[in-house]
C-alpha cells in the first residue's frame, strides 16, 4: 500500500471482530516501526507495554473504568473493549533529562525548566501514529485514547509499570468492524489555507 493510501485511510476505529486475535508478528512489525519514531537527542525516551492476553486487558479495563456491567457500558466502551490488543504507550522524562545533561548537550543540570514542552511525550506520540499507519497497512483497525488522569497510578502498580513513566495514550488493534462513522467528522476537515500560513499568519502560504 503507499504511504499516501495508508495516510488518507487512517481512521480511529473502536469496535472490532470479538474473538478475532491479532497476528503477533502484525503487533512485533507496528511496534519495530513505532521505534524508528524520532526523539529529542535519539534519546528514544518510550516504552510499550502490550497486552494481548484476556485477563490482562481485562484488569486493564477494571482498573481504568470499574466494574461496569456490559449492560451499562456506553457504546464506546463496549466497542473498544472488544480489541484483542492494547498497547500502553508510555514515556520516560529521565532519560531526555540524563540525556541533555551529558557533555555534548551542553546542559549542566537536569532541569524540566529547560524545555519549552515535554519533549518525552511528543516523541512518544509520533511512535504511537506509527503504530496506527502500521494497522491501516496490515488492514487492520486502530484506536487512540487516553486514560483519566486520576487511573494512571493505579494502572502502573496494576502493571509494575515504574513511577516515573507517563502514561500518554493506549492504542487499541483488532480488525475493524463495520460501525456508524463518527459525528464529529461532521465538522469537516480545517480548508488547507486556513491551517497552512506563509511568513506571517494569517497569510495563506503560497507554494
Amino acid at each position: 500500500m503507499e504511504l499516501r493510501e495508508v495516510v488518507g485511510r487512517r481512521r480511529m476505529c473502536g469496535p472490532t471482530t470479538p474473538g478475532a486475535r491479532c497476528p503477533p508478528r502484525v503487533v512485533r512489525r507496528a511496534l519495530a516501526h513505532a521505534l524508528r519514531a524520532p526523539s529529542a537527542g535519539f534519546s528514544q525516551g518510550w516504552d510499550f507495554l502490550v497486552l494481548d492476553d484476556p485477563a490482562d486487558r481485562e484488569r486493564f479495563w477494571t482498573t481504568t473504568a470499574g466494574e461496569v456491567p456490559e449492560e451499562q457500558m456506553d457504546s464506546w466502551l463496549r466497542g473498544v473493549r472488544t480489541a484483542p490488543v492494547l498497547i500502553l504507550c508510555l514515556s520516560d522524562p529521565d532519560r531526555y533529562l540524563d540525556r541533555y545533561a551529558e557533555p555534548d548537550k551542553g546542559r549542566t543540570d537536569r532541569s524540566p525548566a529547560h524545555w519549552p514542552i515535554p519533549y518525552w511525550d511528543v516523541d512518544t506520540g509520533m511512535a504511537a501514529l506509527l503504530i496506527l499507519l502500521t494497522a491501516v497497512d496490515e488492514g487492520l483497525g486502530a484506536l487512540f485514547f487516553g486514560v483519566p488522569p486520576t487511573r494512571h497510578a493505579a494502572v502502573r502498580a496494576a502493571f509494575g509499570v515504574p513511577e516515573g513513566r507517563r502514561l500518554v495514550g493506549v492504542v487499541s488493534l483488532g480488525y475493524a468492524v463495520p460501525h456508524r462513522r463518527s459525528r464529529s467528522l461532521r465538522r469537516g476537515r480545517r480548508p488547507f489555507d486556513e491551517v497552512v500560513h506563509g511568513a506571517r499568519f494569517g497569510t495563506p502560504w503560497s507554494g
